[in-house]
């Protein structure tokens, strides 16, 4: 059992041992870290904090000690309940709040549960942020409210429609084309509250939608991460049904992948680059992405005379440097959308709403739209880690045996080859080393991440 803090939160299985997993004392020793630093930020009156959560188990329970520890520093609470990361991120800035706690572990199983937090304006805290955070709550110097000035919690169930109410005013959102389209969708919300949201903004559109564990009860029908081995039952349902494409969220929606007509992987990827594509054909500008996505962005983002850059892995990474050159969409090619015109945060409702009016201006299929895209392909693998490997040496001495080729070690070590590229990154999320690989072809990505493995595995027995 893990419990791992990191500058992006904290994130752990539930059950076991205090500190070693997220137990509930865990749970209020960091919420209350997170109030503290919260309230050393200005001096007020009063302090207000949206919390909402993903559909996992755990979620209630690891929520009311959320809530009502912040209760116990004298913060008011506005519980959205049964949410999504990007719906939370959204309502922390429309509720001027102080900040946000969205309850969720992403694409973790469903053991695993996580605090991820926010600032005033609705997005992850930098660095030092989240440092000053781990270092109050190991200090342990928190002082909590007398009984007259307890914070109160109050409860908001409007956020799903108020979310989607921004997208539908989005400039580049063309709801009429959409229904006009008259599309049918599949929708796999794996149990979690992708199965509320994505459904709700489908109607709002006119998109006849065909549900697949869309029941919000935090029991995963499959590994949550939506990768194209997880997916054989939409894959499936989507050719039966007829639909024009399929749609996959992970379980706290910042995620998001695509079913072709034809029961194919649109590509995780490619989300993006699709996207991308539909805004720059629009409003000229500057893309990001991190270094472990396709270069498939950056040759869309030059068809259409703009410069992409690569930031290191983590949404604050993509965030900051979107915001240092203006870019008008970014993300991670984990299938995370940021369009700034709503909000600087991964959102897979207007990820999905970008596409479908992309698709409905296009007038092709899906898999005619994927095959106007560069074609690169990914190995994505991961190296167990044991507590006797030193990742930062393992590391650095792959730097040093590729040190004829163009290196960039600004997140883990990236490896540019002519054709092709390696990135190898120690995990904030879980105990292992990623390997994520390009190239041309699946067999040579298969190939590069094998072989990459290798040479990890021989320097580790050194």
């Amino acid at each position: 059992m893990t419990l791992i803090k990191s500058i992006s939160g904290i994130r752990g299985t539930i059950g076991g041992n205090v500190g070693d997993n997220l137990t509930p004392i865990d749970a209020v020793k960091f919420a209350s870290a997170y109030g503290t630093w919260l309230k050393q930020q200005r001096t007020k009156d009063n302090y207000r904090v949206v919390v909402g959560r993903d559909a996992r188990i755990s979620g209630e329970m690891i929520q009311n000690l959320v809530m009502n520890t912040l209760v116990g520093l004298g913060i008011h609470v506005i519980d959205l309940g049964l949410s999504t990361t990007p719906t939370v991120e959204v309502a922390v800035p429309m509720e001027h709040a102080d900040g946000g706690i969205i309850l969720t572990a992403s694409h973790n199983p469903k053991q695993w549960n996580a605090l991820k937090l926010l600032n005033h304006k609705g997005e992850f805290l930098n660095g030092a942020e989240g440092q000053k955070i781990l270092d109050i709550a190991e200090g342990a110097n928190i002082t909590f409210a007398e009984v007259d000035d307890l914070g109160e919690i109050t409860k908001n169930d409007a956020y799903f429609d108020l979310h989607i109410e921004e997208i539908l005013n989005l400039d580049l959102v063309d709801a009429d084309a959409i229904r006009k389209a008259n599309f049918k969708v599949v929708v796999d919300g794996v149990n979690s509250t992708g199965g509320l949201a994505i459904p709700m903004l489908l109607n709002e559109l006119g998109v006849e939608t065909v549900k697949l564990y869309c029941e919000p009860n935090g029991q995963f029908p499959h590994n949550p991460e939506p990768l194209k081995e997880h997916l054989g039952d939409i894959c499936k349902l989507v050719v039966e049904e007829h639909a024009d494409f399929g749609v996959v969220v992970d379980p706290d929606v910042d995620r998001l992948a695509f079913i072709d007509e034809t029961g194919e992987m649109f590509g995780e990827e490619y989300t993006l680059v699709a996207v991308a594509d539909y805004i720059l054909g629009k409003q000229k500008g500057n893309t990001v992405s991190n270094m472990s996505s396709s270069r498939a962005l950056r040759d869309v983002t030059e068809k259409h005379g703009g410069s992409y850059q690569a930031s290191a892995v983590g949404e604050v990474n993509v965030v900051q440097l979107m915001k240092d050159t203006d870019a008008v969409i970014g993300g991670e090619g984990n299938g995370g959308i940021i369009y700034p015109e709503l909000h600087y945060g991964r959102d897979s409702l207007v990820g999905v709403a970008l596409f479908l009016t992309h698709l409905a201006e296009k007038k092709m299929k899906v898999s005619e739209l994927r095959a106007t895209y560069p074609s690169y392909f990914m190995s994505k693998n991961k190296i167990q880690l044991t507590p006797e490997l030193d990742v930062d040496a393992i590391l650095e001495a792959v730097e040093a045996h590729y040190k004829d080729e163009e290196v960039t070690t600004i997140d883990g070590v990236k490896i540019d080859f002519a054709e092709n590229w390696v990135h190898l990154r120690k995990s904030n999320t879980e105990p292992i080393i990623r390997v994520y690989t390009e190239a041309k072809s699946q067999e040579e990505a298969d190939q590069l991440a094998k072989d990459m493995m290798t040479v990890v595995e021989s320097i580790a027995k050194k």
